[in-house]
């Protein structure tokens, strides 16, 4: 019986022709089968004839998306696009959901109408303005335009107000 103290699974065995750590190559397999899954996702012909999606400048992937114009003053979140609509005083803006200070995701406080992020509590206004916190800047927004009753947010023409203000206050569809 051999000695624990000898035994090291590291080493390569005495006449092996391997001469790698049992570790090493572990990890080496582990990174080969999972390239290799990867690779086998889709199969070339589903994949031709998938629809081309389009990834966005904010790395979305997929079209604008559309809402019916909200029919009163409030605040809906679109986790999925990670879109914030927002109605305000015959207002409508669309924002990017994350805080522009650190990208934690904000939240809407209906009692005292106004965004606050809960990570290090920057509070902004409905349409977009900062308040106080540790953000230093507005809101990030979209571009948004009106067709019928709906609205279109163009999640890949994100306006920063620091940035350029002139595109950032003219992100609104006024009702």
């Amino acid at each position: 019986m051999n000695d624990s103290s000898e035994h090291n699974d590291d080493a390569a065995c005495e006449g092996c022709e391997l001469t790698r750590p049992r570790r090493e190559f572990l990890k080496e397999i582990g990174a080969a089968a999972m390239g290799a899954l990867l690779l086998a996702g889709i199969p070339a012909e589903v994949a031709a004839a998938m629809e081309p999606r389009r990834v966005t400048a904010s790395g979305r992937v997929g079209a604008d998306p559309t809402y019916p114009v909200p029919a009163a003053d409030g605040v809906q979140i679109d986790k999925v696009n990670e879109v914030i609509l927002v109605r305000w005083q015959n207002s409508v803006w669309a924002f990017n959901l994350s805080c522009p200070h650190q990208r934690t995701a904000l939240r809407w406080t209906e009692a005292k109408h106004e965004f606050q992020c809960p990570k290090h509590k920057s509070r902004y206004q409905p349409d977009g303005t900062f308040i106080a916190g540790r953000a230093t800047r507005n809101m990030d927004r979209f571009s948004i335009t009106r067709t019928g009753t709906d609205v279109i947010v163009h999640v890949g023409a994100m306006h920063k107000s620091d940035a350029d203000q002139s595109s950032w206050s003219a992100s609104v569809v006024k009702l």
